[in-house]
């Protein structure tokens, strides 16, 4: 169907021919989900986890100084507060903990 026969047509028929097509497309899709998820079956070997490679504990590295307890490592996004601070010209280096050796 060309887009001169989709001009031609009414609203009704529009409408009727997007519920088929939706239909259609609909089962269409169920099928090859249905597919991949058997081939994934497949190909997986489920009930067996990896094991996670042991990651070392990450220190808090900057702290608020208003409220010490809300901390962050420098790693990921900046939290909220870090960021306010640093949008009214505040370094990095003043929200460094400071750790005795």
């Amino acid at each position: 169907m060309n887009s001169n026969q989709l001009a031609r047509m009414s609203v009704e028929e529009l409408w009727t021919l997007h519920t088929e097509v939706n239909s259609v497309l609909s089962g269409k899709i169920a099928a090859e989900k249905s597919k991949l998820d058997a081939r994934l079956r497949e190909v997986s070997v489920f009930g067996v986890e990896r094991e996670r490679r042991p990651y070392p504990k990450v220190l808090p590295k900057y702290h608020n100084p208003k409220n010490p307890g809300q901390t962050w490592s420098g790693r990921g996004k900046q939290p909220r507060w870090l960021a306010a601070q640093l949008g009214s010209g505040e370094k990095l280096d003043r929200f460094l903990i400071r750790r005795s050796a």
